[in-house]
């Protein structure tokens, strides 16, 4: 029998005894009930009782001579032994599932370790070769964007060579984003935004038509939803600034 029939077959059990276990419970507890309330009605009474004796001087009020009957003390001893018993298959119900939830897990953790390179190895084949003409990555077309305007590559010819991207001139930032960009990316992609990289994710677009980088990264810049209105880089905006004061 595999793991899976034994856990299985052990799984179909667990209700029934655990419904065994809830009713005992609740019939313990009914008993328990019962006792205490008569014991309850037992201690009042003997505690007038009591009170009447010393009234009419029949007993002194000596607190170490005052006490509760026998069967009063043996119901409140009934009554603590219900409630340890009580307890103790709370405590083994508890046992019964925790332990199918652990077998549970460990083979979860026996099935995944066998999954995992067969998934690794759709993973690696599903993934998409780079664009080879210098669109941007992440579903994103040439052209499109806030304003309609087109991703611009500036480009240096050199002889008997093709086409090279031109570096932005902002230093990048050592990758901002925290993203893991370390795969292979074609030479001819065009890179955008401070850290000089290729079109992925959510991106944005300077809303200055004579900006330098044009498209930026949401973390690049520090935002996290598409901003609202018109939109500037932070090289572009020190600029507006200036131009304004």
């Amino acid at each position: 029998m595999s793991f899976l029939e034994e856990f299985h077959a052990n799984l179909e059990s667990l209700p029934n005894i655990l419904q065994r276990h809830y009713a005992v419970l609740r019939n313990l507890d009914k008993s328990l009930q019962d006792i205490q309330r008569q014991n309850e009605q037992r201690c009042e009474q003997e505690i007038e009782d009591i009170k009447r004796e010393i009234k009419s001087g029949n007993i002194t009020p000596d607190s170490s001579l005052i006490r509760f009957s026998d069967e009063a003390l043996d119901e409140q001893k009934h009554s603590i032994g219900i409630a340890d018993e009580k307890v103790m298959l709370a405590v083994r119900a508890y046992d019964l599932v925790d332990t199918h939830i652990q077998q549970l897990d460990q083979y979860l953790k026996k099935i995944g370790a066998e999954l995992r390179p067969a998934s690794d190895a759709v993973a690696a084949s599903a993934m998409p070769a780079p664009s080879l003409d210098g669109t941007a990555k992440s579903g994103r077309s040439g052209e499109g964007g806030r304003g309609g305007r087109k991703k611009k590559q500036a480009t240096v010819t050199a002889p008997e060579a093709a086409p090279v991207p031109a570096t932005a001139t902002v230093p990048a930032p050592a990758n901002p984003t925290g993203m893991d960009l370390d795969i292979p990316v074609d030479p001819n992609e065009p890179t955008y935004c401070l850290c000089n990289q290729v079109s992925y994710g959510d991106m944005v677009a300077c809303d200055n038509p004579n900006c330098k980088i044009e498209w930026f990264h949401f973390g690049c810049v520090g935002l996290k939803d598409q901003p609202k209105g018109k939109w500037y880089c932070p090289d572009c905006a020190v600029v507006r600034n200036r131009r304004k004061r």
